[in-house]
């Protein structure tokens, strides 16, 4: 199948499914389909990130990449006083972060459809949050790296989750190449997943 979750438009039928998930001590009911990442419930690489990402209640906050949105409504609790923005290629999963969205009761978060970073273009976040999209290919995966600096507020910070065994020794390189040796750190590891975060200093 030569179709994956970054296709604009799936072609996939609809296949929906209820998760119930528990992600930094909230209760989330969300609903998945075929056609986006993850559809039998919330990887173990976002629940990783999820675990780990630490910001300010008020924090401004992109999830790029945000599927059905479990990164990014995780986040809007974790920021009652600050607001989320939610991107994703895929319109079957926007529609489906929109969907969650409303049926947990989150206000504070906006989903949009967008090409990595074409819907907020001049806009700055003070944390930017991706599991990126690792079957779109390395060019992809390492513009959502190169391209966070130019959307992240002095003092912001990118964190990113990849495995080791699909290109974390890369990113890493690719965040220091961006950010500055001395901006990039490895926030934790578990199962093969890295956290990364880079600063802007």
């Amino acid at each position: 199948m030569s179709e994956h979750y970054y296709s604009k438009k799936p072609q996939t039928a609809s296949d929906r499914r209820t998760i119930e998930a528990e992600l930094r001590g909230y209760r989330f009911r969300l609903t998945s389909d075929a056609g986006v990442f993850s559809r039998d419930g919330v990887d173990y690489g976002s629940r990783v990130l999820i675990g780990m990402m630490e910001f300010a209640e008020d924090a401004e906050v992109l999830d790029l990449g945000c599927g059905y949105g479990p990164i990014g409504l995780a986040a809007a609790r974790l920021a009652p006083r600050g607001h989320v923005t939610m991107l994703d290629i895929n319109e079957r999963a926007v529609a489906l972060a929109r969907e969650n969205a409303a049926a947990n009761g989150i206000v504070n978060a906006t989903v949009k459809q967008s090409d990595l970073y074409e819907a907020v273009a001049g806009r700055r976040f003070d944390v930017i949050l991706s599991n990126p999209p690792i079957r779109a290919g390395k060019a992809v995966v390492h513009r959502i790296l190169s391209e966070a600096r130019d959307h992240l507020r002095p003092g912001g910070a990118l964190w990113i989750v990849i495995q080791n065994k699909q290109g974390a020794p890369s990113a890493k390189a690719k965040l220091q190449e961006v950010f500055g040796e001395d901006a990039v750190a490895e926030i934790g590891k578990d199962k093969g997943y890295r956290i990364y975060r880079a600063e802007m200093v």
